[in-house]
């Protein structure tokens, strides 16, 4: 029996239920991690057009973007409005957390 199943299987109780959320964390990372790889695989071997990327990595409340290509400007843009729409949305989502607490 696998472990997924394994973890499937057991009922959920208040000392498990933060173990089955960060197992579900780590399989969704690790499949988004296993799509980037196949993108870049795939681009390397069979791209024929232009490069362009864009990025955001936080570091905790500092976004850092960075971008290369023709369209790297356009792509930089979109990444700085997505981390600025992701702190708003932190703030709201911590705002109604400090509510609920109260």
């Amino acid at each position: 029996m696998t472990i997924c199943k394994k973890i499937a299987e057991q009922p959920i109780t208040e000392s498990n239920k933060p173990q089955k959320y960060l197992i579900l964390f780590i399989i969704g990372f690790f499949i988004i991690l296993l799509g980037i790889i196949i993108l870049m695989v795939a681009t390397m071997l069979y791209g024929k057009g232009s490069e362009n990327f864009g990025a955001v990595i936080f570091i905790w409340p500092v976004p850092i973007v960075f971008g290369a290509g023709q369209q790297a400007t356009w792509m930089i843009l979109f990444a700085v409005i997505l981390a600025v729409l992701s702190i708003i949305m932190f703030l709201i989502m911590r705002k109604g957390l400090a509510k609920a607490d109260s």
